[in-house]
């Protein structure tokens, strides 16, 4: 098989001149020339999708990039072609940014870089004096989300601060649609309850709400 290589980073992909269908399949049928081209065509949704799960300052982005690339080509058979390319190139990323979260085991960092990029691209700038709650509330709510079960922290995350649907949500953690709502609804009841049982993060919250 010919090495696989990550798209440069701040070079668009290039579009592949042939279809989703018969990339797949020339890849299926063992042209392994068309590697490239694939990966080409799949890399801005694996890099989106690792950027949204992973944090786009985290060191270990473009390694996670490239398992996810070469994990697409050579699980490329059990595409079976019932959600788009995308999609499915979406679902082998977000598999294997799990598998590398767990090898870690830094939820919690990797949550508290999530909640500070997220508040960075949705709030208007924050005064000087307010950056040091700010950074405090976000850190006490990391924390809170590393000691719940991965997979309840997991669901609200996705979920409320990216915006995955439980479909997809499902999709990208291997379970039922069910499971992904039970899950969802769980973390936030016991993220509330963690919430109002922490008097520190309670202060911090109306502090902030009086200065709004």
């Amino acid at each position: 098989m010919s090495v696989l290589r990550l798209v440069p980073r701040g070079a668009p992909a290039p579009r592949p001149t042939i279809s989703d269908e018969t990339l797949v399949a020339a890849m299926k049928a063992g042209d392994d020339s068309v590697a490239s081209a694939l990966c080409a065509r799949v890399w801005p949704a694996v890099s989106r999708t690792i950027a949204r799960l992973l944090g786009s300052r985290d060191a270990d982005r473009d390694d996670v990039g490239q398992l996810a690339l070469i994990e697409l080509v050579t699980t490329i058979g059990r595409y079976r072609g019932d959600c788009s390319l995308d999609a499915w190139a979406q679902t082998i990323a977000a598999h294997v940014v799990f598998k590398h979260i767990r090898r870690r085991r830094l939820e919690r960092r990797i949550f508290t870089d999530l909640l500070a990029e997220d508040a960075a691209a949705v709030a208007s700038p924050v005064r000087d004096e307010s950056r040091s709650s700010m950074r405090e509330l976000l850190g006490r709510v990391a924390a809170h989300l590393g000691e719940m079960r991965p997979e309840r922290a997991w669901a609200f995350v996705m979920h409320d601060l990216f915006g995955y649907d439980l479909r997809e949500i499902a999709e990208m953690t291997e379970s039922s649609v069910a499971a992904a709502q039970s899950r969802l609804v769980r973390g936030r009841r016991e993220l509330h309850e963690r919430v109002g049982d922490d008097p520190a993060l309670v202060d911090l919250l109306s502090g902030m709400g009086g200065n709004a």
